[in-house]
């Protein structure tokens, strides 16, 4: 089983940066995908970046692109999502998932799912 555990969120001023950071562990496979999706309040679940773990391809959703930045440090079975110009729109529980390489990244059929960290952006 794929365990998932998400850190680094909290409450921060617009305009600043955070790196959230999700901590893999139990994979099965060599590779897979791993994303990072949010959800406020009212809103459906929105996908941001996924990449291959093993690096090569990353996908990000548009609204999102030149500002977010998915990355991972192999030695730590750890990924990162960097987000800078961090505005209110933005506040949203921030949720990291584990699926299959041979699915799009960008599908919403992720098989494994963290618990979420809470980001807030205040103005």
């Amino acid at each position: 089983q794929v365990q998932l555990v998400e850190s680094g969120g909290g409450l921060v001023q617009a305009g600043v940066s955070l790196r959230l950071s999700c901590a893999v562990s139990g994979r099965s496979s060599d590779d897979y995908n791993i994303g990072w999706f949010r959800q406020a309040p009212g809103e459906q679940r929105e996908f941001l970046a996924a990449s291959l773990w093993s690096g090569g391809r990353a996908s990000y959703a548009d609204s999102v692109k030149g500002r977010f930045t998915i990355s991972r440090d192999n030695a730590k079975n750890t990924v990162y999502l960097e987000m800078n110009t961090l505005e209110p729109e933005d506040t949203a529980v921030y949720v990291c998932a584990a699926g299959s390489r041979f699915r799009p990244l960008n599908s919403y059929e992720y098989a494994y799912w963290g618990q979420g960290t809470q980001v807030t952006v205040s103005s």
